[in-house]
């Protein structure tokens, strides 16, 4: 397994020349939110370093590795919440547990099963209130659009932008298209490349997708799911976004305007309460 404190050091020297460019550029929120992803990763680097013992703890990075780069001894060492973590990179949306497991378990080795995936927020969530941004990325809820309160049963990763944890009116369809792509895409890349073989479950994995997106396959029978193009795929669900993106981009940019005004850095990661909405509201 790769040294953690090798993968944090490639991610802060990641995020260095991200808030760089966002400097650069005038962008002011993106810099905000990178600066704050930097001291996380930083805090997570030193607590490495204190411990003495870095195999204790998680790597990370900002990109996803290939699904075929992972040898099966490697992914079998890996904890509940890097197998999770890695379906995520993979598919770049929120989703819900058994999509995660399905994703993981088409592209990446190691088992990963729905009970582990049932609990693993609620630790999350108290290992950030406990220690917080001593992980270099935490699992956590979408947040509703409207009430910036946790949606049921979504999970998404600490690192990405608020406007990705969002989930507004269409962001459900544009989620499924988006992840579509993103799985028509890896099975693409292990076509393209002579060491690597989609396995027959990433293929009945895209076939689901495509029989849901108008003009993405023409064959119907489950016998036939390995037929399924994933360029024509990516081309339907692409036509598609097309109609939906820009609306749903500027629900979830607004909501995350509001999320930076109006929540905490924990409550921007695991959603406002109940309690926390009615009195937002009473206020208001």
């Amino acid at each position: 397994m790769s040294d953690p404190l090798d993968a944090l050091e490639e991610n802060i020297a990641t995020l260095r020349r991200a808030i760089r460019d966002a400097a650069t550029a005038g962008d002011s929120i993106r810099l905000d939110e990178l600066r704050a992803r930097l001291r996380r990763a930083e805090r997570a680097w030193s607590a490495l370093v204190d411990t003495d013992d870095p195999s204790t703890a998680p790597a990370t990075a900002e990109r996803m590795d290939p699904p075929s780069s992972a040898p099966v001894s490697r992914g079998a060492m890996l904890p509940a919440r890097e197998h999770a973590h890695r379906a995520l990179m993979l598919l770049q949306t929120p989703a819900a547990p058994k999509l995660i497991v399905n994703v993981h378990e088409a592209f990446f080795p190691g088992e990963l099963s729905a009970s582990k995936m049932s609990s693993l927020r609620r630790d999350e969530e108290r290992s950030y209130r406990a220690a917080p941004g001593a992980r270099p990325y935490y699992l956590c809820p979408a947040l509703t659009y409207d009430l910036l309160s946790p949606a049921r049963a979504l999970v998404t990763i600490s690192t990405w932008r608020l406007e990705q944890r969002i989930i507004g009116p269409l962001s459900p369809r544009v989620d499924f298209l988006t992840g579509a792509i993103r799985i028509a895409e890896a099975i693409r890349g292990s076509i393209d490349s002579p060491d690597t073989e989609a396995s027959p479950t990433a293929w009945r994995l895209l076939w689901r997708f495509a029989v849901n997106i108008p003009g993405a396959t023409s064959t119907k029978p489950a016998a036939d799911v390995g037929t399924t193009d994933p360029n024509q795929v990516i081309d339907a669900a692409r036509a598609e976004l097309d109609v939906h993106a820009d609306t749903d981009h500027a629900t979830r940019a607004e909501s995350a305007r509001r999320a930076r005004k109006q929540l905490s850095d924990v409550q921007q990661l695991f959603g406002a309460s109940l309690r926390d909405v009615r009195h937002r509201q009473a206020e208001a």
